[in-house]
């Protein structure tokens, strides 16, 4: 009844009069909550306390809430890294669906540690701390004491280096891992892009230019940071953590052509180099290719002769080539990566050879 008397005051009351019936409202009510019964009181409206930050309201993305799409793709996250930690502590076989054993190579090369700590454990907190500052943005009371703007910021620059983190990952998989492919890598990439756009859109496109020079800066330090911890690391064969894989030589089954032998020696005449490493399965199709006779003319480069495994690196000449795997060519100052067909090799390095037409017209100029 006194709501409804407020109510009515405030109706046909002039302008004066409105303001104080106005003011002394909330008496009215609170007199009126309190002769109602417990169960029946209608909930008091929150207001902050005094010094207290009002809590933001994040964005939606589809109708939910940006912190739930958060949380729920760093919870994802959270679970694939859990995986892959318990793999790699206790040395068990990582399951790949899709691409065999691709996946393995990956998380046993020298890669999957960064600072001497195991790249997966890097994720694992990395996701879980997403998780958690997403949830206390949704309302839970994880973290108290901390700013709402606190932790839509921290989440931006988190999300902003593990996307820098995953973008140079793929980079590496692409370069030292040369026909090999991982589907949890894509998919923890596929996740921390989609970590930052959810991040970008709770800002918004206009207000997030305010803290692009923020993100630069990280995505450079992440950068530096991963670069000088793979600066001595080398692609090994899966396993060779754990022993020594002594070298040893492919014999070689096929017959040279004469084109593969006169080939070989354009090669060695102009100083063309073949860099590879005795346990690559492409550098002996490579040499196959050309035969007995011919791979004995070529200039080849092993970038392993002592071994590979624990305590075992390339030599200084192939680290300082900065190779993307094996094998790789460098003719005429072009670098050529992978396995290449012989005309390929004879077109990069201007061979002709007798008896076609091309030798013809060379011969008449």
């Amino acid at each position: 009844m006194a709501t409804i008397s407020a109510a009515l005051a405030i109706s046909f009351f002039p302008s004066p009069t409105r303001f104080a019936v106005a003011t002394t409202e909330p008496r009215a009510l609170g007199a009126a909550r309190s002769l109602l019964p417990r169960s029946r009181r209608p909930p008091s409206p929150s207001r902050p306390a005094a010094g207290e930050t009002p809590k933001i309201a994040p964005s939606s993305l589809l109708g939910i809430s940006t912190s739930t799409w958060s949380a729920g793709v760093a919870g994802l996250g959270f679970l694939e890294t859990g995986y892959l930690t318990y793999l790699k502590l206790t040395g068990s076989e990582a399951f790949c669906p899709i691409t065999g054993a691709g996946c393995g190579d990956v998380l046993d090369s020298d890669y999957s540690v960064v600072f001497g700590i195991p790249l997966p454990l890097v994720g694992l907190v990395t996701y879980g701390l997403v998780t958690a500052l997403s949830l206390q943005e949704n309302g839970k009371d994880l973290l108290p004491g901390s700013d709402d703007l606190d932790i839509r910021l921290i989440l931006l620059l988190v999300a902003t280096s593990m996307a820098t983190a995953s973008a140079y990952f793929l980079y590496i998989l692409s370069t030292k891992f040369v026909g090999v492919s991982c589907s949890y890598c894509l998919l923890s990439a596929f996740l921390s892009f989609t970590l930052l756009f959810i991040r970008v859109k709770d800002f918004g496109f206009e207000r997030i230019q305010k803290f692009a020079g923020i993100q630069l800066a990280v995505a450079v330090i992440i950068a530096l940071a991963l670069t000088n911890s793979y600066n001595s690391a080398t692609t090994q064969l899966k396993g060779t953590d754990d022993f020594v894989l002594e070298p040893y030589e492919t014999e070689i089954t096929t017959e040279s052509s004469p084109f593969a032998i006169a080939l070989a020696k354009h090669l060695h005449s102009i100083g063309a180099k073949m860099y590879g490493a005795f346990w690559c399965s492409h550098c002996n199709e490579q040499k196959q290719m050309f035969g007995r006779e011919a791979t004995k003319i070529l200039d080849y480069v092993e970038c392993f002769p002592n071994g590979a495994g624990k305590g075992k690196k390339m030599t200084t000449e192939c680290a300082a080539a900065g190779l993307e795997g094996f094998p790789t060519w460098f003719i005429n100052g072009k670098v050529l990566s992978g396995d290449q067909e012989l005309e390929v090799l004879a077109e990069a390095s201007g061979f002709v050879a007798e008896g076609t037409e091309q030798s013809k017209e060379i011969s008449l100029n």
